[in-house]
């Protein structure tokens, strides 16, 4: 019996269509690549500015296979759509009215596509609008199992009056999850900071996403004081370390 990362790699073309369509439009320029990890348990962290876009980009460039929690709107046409309205209107103002009216019959059938066939490539559905207490039990699950996630940090939008527009201020799921890893299994597991710009340019519109994989971290560099010292120490390092990222970003 095949397992599930043998059935993911069976869907590869799917995934690469979906990737296509959710970036379509955009250029690709990955900075140190070679930090992904290849193998064993896996956290990709980073800022998530840009909605779909950020996970569409990962699964584009990490070199395994990856699962992701998702907002469960986007596994039925009607609410995807709605969403994808909302980020227009969010992005455009009222000029997203009329790119939404224009781009209508491609729209829907990636809308479409994209609804089908996203439970078939590593996703776990989530009420983003409720407790995260069942996703971080799930992603803790997958972990154990030696299996790569992706835990991206906001929105998945900018916030242009916030101290830092791209980077939300990171939540404690991540720490949390090394933490319990590291206490009950004894291992450390890798957390790889990722920055992302140019994902938060719309849907369609054509420009440029730039990403920079920095080295793992492992919260071993920051146990001390019990739970709560520990995890909020190591919470705030990868949140500085991918606005470090970011900022190495906008500088090239």
């Amino acid at each position: 019996m095949a397992t599930f990362e043998e059935e993911l790699r069976r869907f590869q073309p799917l995934i690469r269509k979906l990737t296509f369509l959710a970036l379509l439009g955009k250029k690709v320029e990955v900075r140190r690549p070679e930090n992904f990890v290849t193998e064993g348990p896996n956290i990709i962290v980073g800022n998530h500015s840009g909605s779909y876009k950020d996970v569409a980009i990962i699964l584009k460039c990490a070199p395994r296979p990856v699962f992701f929690t998702a907002n469960k709107m986007i596994f039925t046409k009607e609410e995807f759509d709605f969403l994808i309205r909302k980020h227009l209107r969010r992005h455009l103002k009222d000029f997203g009215l009329v790119v939404n009216s224009a781009l209508k019959p491609l729209k829907y059938l990636f809308v479409r596509y994209f609804s089908a066939n996203i439970a078939k490539v590593g996703t776990i559905p989530v009420d983003l609008y409720s407790s995260k207490r069942e996703a971080l039990h799930r992603c803790l699950e997958y972990l154990e199992k030696g299996r790569a996630i992706i835990a991206l940090q906001g929105r998945g939008r900018v916030h242009p009056r916030a101290p830092h527009p791209y980077v939300s201020p990171f939540r404690r799921g991540v720490s949390i999850l090394a933490y319990l890893l590291y206490q009950e299994h004894g291992v450390a597991v890798p957390v790889t900071p990722i920055a992302l710009f140019g994902t938060h340019i719309p849907f369609l519109v054509p420009g440029k996403i730039r990403v920079h994989v920095g080295e793992p971290m492992r919260i071993t560099g920051y146990l001390g004081g019990g739970f709560e010292k520990t995890v909020e120490r190591f919470r705030n390092a990868l949140e500085m370390r991918v606005k470090s990222l970011f900022l190495d970003l906008l500088r090239s």
